[in-house]
């Protein structure tokens, strides 16, 4: 995003002495969903499942997930996969909490599957990029896929597998993708929530690599 220079963004992730320590107090967001009105926060209705996805600057990250409409309960945005309990942006930026900016889905398997989900992680950014996902450089833009289930990681891994393919034959490097049990999810700030439909023309610096997913299950 465009709040801190490219220089600002660290490349290696920090080791949990480094990170910074956080606070015990969450972060407060918005009771509702802007776009569907829906809870924010849990308990979420008993059929749902709940996805988490990394790739590059989470406010085109979760409009692409949101725009699937059918089958979506909530999106939100946020930080994972770091060390610092509840962090802000700010800390974020700075690369001194090892957090990744995340999605979280939480969907009905009945209506939208996993697979589907998974598809619209590969083809809306590029996961050959390491630390970066084009002009957004630092660890919190890393391509990861975070995992709630032996099932979501069996797919998520059959897919990384079978998209790699599909990329070398498109001529890109290998796929630098993380690929984990989902760690705890901290909620970023309210005006990070549904930024998009907040603000039509905000910035997006998401891109994709115009290769296709191929079925996988």
């Amino acid at each position: 995003m465009f709040l801190f220079g490219l220089g600002d963004k660290k490349s290696t992730l920090p080791t949990p002495s480094e990170a910074l320590p956080g606070r015990s107090k969450t972060m407060p967001i918005p009771s509702q969903h802007y776009v569907n009105g829906n809870s924010m926060k849990p308990p979420y209705p008993e059929n749902m499942e709940v996805a988490m996805f990394g790739m590059g600057c989470f406010w085109g990250a979760e409009k692409k997930f949101w725009l699937l409409e059918k089958g979506i309960y909530i999106t939100a945005v946020g930080y994972a996969a770091g060390f610092t309990p509840n962090p802000t942006y700010e800390e974020v930026c700075s690369g001194r909490t090892g957090h990744n900016e995340v999605v979280k889905v939480v969907y009905d398997p009945k209506i939208i599957s996993y697979e589907t989900l998974l598809k619209v992680f590969w083809e809306n950014h590029n996961p050959t990029q390491g630390m970066r996902q084009g002009n957004d450089k630092g660890t919190q833009y890393r391509s990861g896929i975070y995992t709630y289930s032996d099932e979501q990681q069996i797919l998520a891994e059959k897919s990384k597998t079978v998209f790699q393919e599909e990329l070398k034959k498109a001529g890109y490097e290998e796929i630098t993708t993380e690929v984990i049990s989902a760690p705890e999810f901290y909620f970023a700030e309210g005006y990070h929530q549904q930024y998009l439909a907040k603000n039509p023309n905000g910035y997006c610096g998401l891109g994709g690599t115009n290769v296709s997913c191929p079925s996988f299950n």
